[in-house]
């Protein structure tokens, strides 16, 4: 992951670069250098003009590490062959597009072409000894582009290996400038590289300038999407989910974290039901307010989508592995029903979108793109139903809930009251009006729920007595 080989040409190339490096030295005057954070000290290196042509974009970058899964053949070919014309095309070609669709060309991306032909280079980009670049790789496709000979790059010491290479990237592409910033996965496996590295979360959530626990929840979030793209694997098929497909869905994978956390300190079961339905809901590709229509996944499940999913794809709940229980000679089921239906129903949408999405030749996707469309379809239906009784049912709360707002009002009136009696500040007119603003409001409840509570409880009874007594005086 951190060492590549040698490109071709490598030692003309960094013999050009001590001969550049001696010529700029030995002209003397202001000379130009770039700052980058070697293990928090500042390492100022030499900048130069070299030919752009000879230049070599980086086959373990950041800027596209997520993007190179869109075509899983060149991708296992930057692998073995990272500087081959086919690898170094592939990744000119990730540098122009965009992050979440490879297929399109960046808008961004003609931003910066075009400001670089109107303005110039105007910082200079950073490489290794042998020409491989470790900053700048997307000015670089974009100078070529405007047909430019010669970039101005500063040039690391010649001892710096794959690790020190990558850090230094890091240190430089995460500082709050105009740079184009890395796309949301490519950040996610930028904090997972750091991590495999051995650097302790509080100093990878320094780096990226978040707080430790933004940094848990990104860690928690690529788990999930690798254990998505594993699971929409089928067997004797290549057909796989890529980590690009999860490119755009930064807000509801955050949101699931947040949901996922609130219900598992009380129920990790139901927790683990609600994190595999709202993800089939997020495969399917729904926006985030449908998604956090499924509050409850065994709720959501029987009163909304069993019955109008085909019958062929309601899942068949297998009885999870036995688990041996200690001391006591049982065993208990490693996966509730709840739990594993949620997730075979994931699994159902995860092969099939993974399977409608094959790219290779000679692949049949009918079947898959029928699957996906049937269930999303259930699950439109199922969203819908659910959405309109969480809102009835928000609608029936709301009286109660201003009521208990405005008790917790009073109670703060009466500390309130206490403090300003005691210190003589009290505004005795202020507060009477108040009061008799209160009474005014009171009967007015006491009206309405007299008409329509037919068995009232010890609470309503009293508001009824209190508004009677109130009448008589």
């Amino acid at each position: 992951m951190h060492e590549f080989p040698t490109p071709p040409g490598a030692a003309e190339f960094s013999e050009l670069v001590k001969k550049r490096l001696a010529e700029v030295k030995e002209a003397g005057g202001t000379r130009e250098t770039v700052t980058v954070d070697w293990h928090g000290q500042p390492l100022h290196v030499e900048v130069i003009d070299v030919p752009l042509r000879e230049l070599y974009f980086n086959p373990v970058t950041h800027r596209v590490r997520a993007q190179r899964s869109y075509n899983p053949v060149l991708d296992a070919a930057l692998d073995t062959e990272p500087f081959s014309t086919a690898s170094q095309d592939y990744l000119r070609h990730l540098l122009q597009a965009e992050p979440s669709d490879p297929n399109r060309r960046d808008t961004e991306f003609d931003k910066l072409r075009e400001s670089l032909r109107d303005f110039g280079q105007n910082e200079p980009g950073l490489i290794t000894h042998h020409g491989v670049l470790v900053n700048g790789n997307t000015r670089a496709a974009a100078l070529r582009e405007i047909g430019a000979q010669t970039m101005r790059v500063g040039v690391l010491p010649e001892s710096f290996k794959g690790p020190d290479i990558i850090a230094v990237e890091l240190s430089l592409q995460l500082r709050p400038d105009n740079r184009r910033d890395y796309s949301y996965i490519n950040r996610l496996l930028a904090m997972e590289e750091q991590a495999e590295l051995g650097r302790a979360p509080e100093v990878i959530a320094k780096e990226f300038r978040i707080r430790v626990a933004t940094y848990e929840q990104e860690r928690w979030i690529l788990g999930v999407i690798r254990d998505q793209i594993n699971r929409s694997k089928s067997d004797g098929s290549p057909a796989a989910l890529r980590l690009i497909d999860f490119e755009d869905q930064q807000e509801k994978l955050k949101e699931l974290h947040r949901a996922y956390n609130a219900v598992y300190s009380s129920d990790p079961d139901q927790a683990e039901a609600l994190k595999e339905m709202r993800l089939a809901a997020i495969n399917l590709g729904f926006a985030k307010t449908a998604v956090r229509t499924i509050e409850n996944a065994t709720t959501f499940r029987n009163d909304y989508l069993d019955h109008r999913l085909p019958k062929d794809l309601v899942p068949v709940v297998v009885a999870g592995e036995s688990i041996p229980v200690p001391g006591l000679g049982v065993s208990v089921s490693a996966t509730i029903p709840a739990v594993a239906a949620a997730r075979a129903l994931n699994d159902q949408v995860l092969k099939a979108k993974a399977a409608a999405r094959a790219v290779s030749e000679g692949v049949d996707t009918t079947e898959a793109v029928a699957t996906f469309n049937r269930i999303k379809e259930a699950f439109d239906g199922a969203i819908d139903v659910a959405d309109r009784q969480n809102r009835l049912k928000k609608r029936r709360q709301l009286a109660s809930e201003r009521l208990a707002e405005a008790s917790m009002d009073i109670d703060q009136c009466v500390t309130d009251f206490v403090q300003a009696r005691a210190s003589r500040s009290l505004d005795e007119d202020a507060f009477d009006d108040a009061l008799l603003k209160l009474r005014t409001s009171l009967r007015k409840l006491a009206q309405q729920v007299g008409r329509g509570i037919q068995n009232p409880g010890e609470g309503v009874a009293w508001l009824h007595d209190a508004a009677a007594a109130e009448g008589t005086k």
